[in-house]
């Protein structure tokens, strides 16, 4: 069983993502514990990457933020060991695959399996490809998590099938950043991947309010939020955390 499994075992999963670095690697921890202890269920670490091509204006900010500071590949291994001593909820990576490749993929995925990461989401990196990174995955025990854009149409029963550790519905096309408004027929996305799959999916990309994470989870097995999170740490800086613990806990609450 994948271990990113447990965090679906309690029903409606909350994922938050964090930029690994933003302002500092100690912010992020204390980040990280604040949203586990307010009901998150599994965390999403951005490794930082000087060309994020995916993210909007929030998340490059951070990407910035946390190189500026000068976070490394090597220095955020050592964070998630420290993590690890009393975070047990799931973790998985999110990077480019340029990211892996400069790092060596069998170095970086040998790493990940001895710090404890669970699973791998390149957003650039498409369905076609995988085989550059799957074998070694799963020889270390890694998912490498797919995704699913309102642009996959008939691909998604394809995607669906060979899906690991859980499947991740982009809400939106275009960059991430928080919504006013989704648009896109979620229901009939996941009304596919459901035929296809046991796996759970998750819906993430303009995700931010009380009432938005509701509707999402209703049709799917959580929700990722990512922008919303990064708004507070360029705001609070240093202080975020217990902002991030109130925001998190609002966002559980109205998935219950």
């Amino acid at each position: 069983m994948s271990n990113i499994e447990k965090a679906f075992k309690n029903g409606k999963a909350f994922i938050a993502f964090l930029t690994c670095g933003d302002p500092d690697l100690e912010t992020t921890a204390a980040a990280v514990r604040a949203a586990v202890e307010n009901g998150a269920d599994l965390i999403e670490l951005g490794i930082p990457f000087s060309d994020p091509t995916v993210e909007g204006p929030v998340i490059q900010s951070a990407n910035m933020r946390a190189l500026d500071g000068g976070v490394t590949i090597d220095r955020i291994f050592d964070f998630v060991r420290g993590l690890r001593r009393d975070i047990e909820v799931p973790m998985v990576f999110m990077t480019y695959a340029n990211v892996v490749f400069s790092y060596g993929i069998e170095r970086f995925l040998s790493t990940c399996k001895d710090v404890r990461m669970d699973g791998l989401i390149l957003h650039d990196l498409p369905f076609e490809e995988r085989e550059e990174f799957q074998p070694l995955c799963r020889q270390y025990g890694i998912d490498l998590v797919s995704l699913i854009a309102p642009a996959s149409e008939n691909r998604i029963a394809m995607i669906a099938k060979e899906a690991e550790g859980f499947l991740y519905i982009v809400s939106s096309l275009g960059v991430t950043g928080t919504r006013s408004a989704i648009k896109t027929d979620l229901s009939s996305i996941v009304k596919v991947v459901r035929q296809n799959t046991n796996i759970p999916c998750v819906i993430g990309f303009g995700i931010s309010a009380p009432e938005q994470a509701k509707k999402v989870a209703g049709i799917s097995d959580g929700v990722i939020v990512g922008s919303a999170i990064a708004k507070l740490l360029e705001k609070y800086g240093t202080d975020a955390p217990e902002y991030i613990g109130r925001y998190v806990k609002s966002m559980k609450e109205a998935m219950i």
